[in-house]
């Protein structure tokens, strides 16, 4: 997302815009693909938490400054990246920002395979 475009939209819009959001993920439920859908508050409400050295450093804002934030996530299950790709291309931010489509590491599976638990 790019915060300060959504925090200028007039009311109604940013609202039709949203819902639309909602509509997409409902539909991505009924056809089995979202596995979970949320958005995020605005970057200016994020904490950013580092440890080091044992001791814990909580900064203000988002961990890296940029104009486009992430802005929600969607979990989608599909049967390869060209899925992926042409589901996220459904999404209402595609068209205004962007989607970032990324492959799920599944760390556990990894370190089953490795002997770990």
């Amino acid at each position: 997302n790019d915060d300060a475009m959504l925090e200028a939209m007039p009311e109604a819009e940013f609202w039709s815009f949203s819902n639309a959001h909602v509509a997409v993920d409902e539909e991505l439920k009924r056809s089995g693909h979202s596995l979970l859908a949320e958005a995020l508050q605005p970057a200016k409400t994020a904490r950013t938490v580092r440890v080091r050295d044992g001791k814990r450093h909580v900064t203000d804002g988002p961990y890296a400054e940029a104009k486009e934030v992430v802005g929600g996530i969607y979990l989608l299950e599909a049967t390869d990246m060209d899925e992926a790709i042409e589901l996220a291309a459904r999404i209402p931010s595609a068209s205004v920002t962007g989607i970032e489509v990324r492959p799920v590491w599944d760390l556990r599976t990894h370190a089953d395979r490795e002997g770990r638990s």
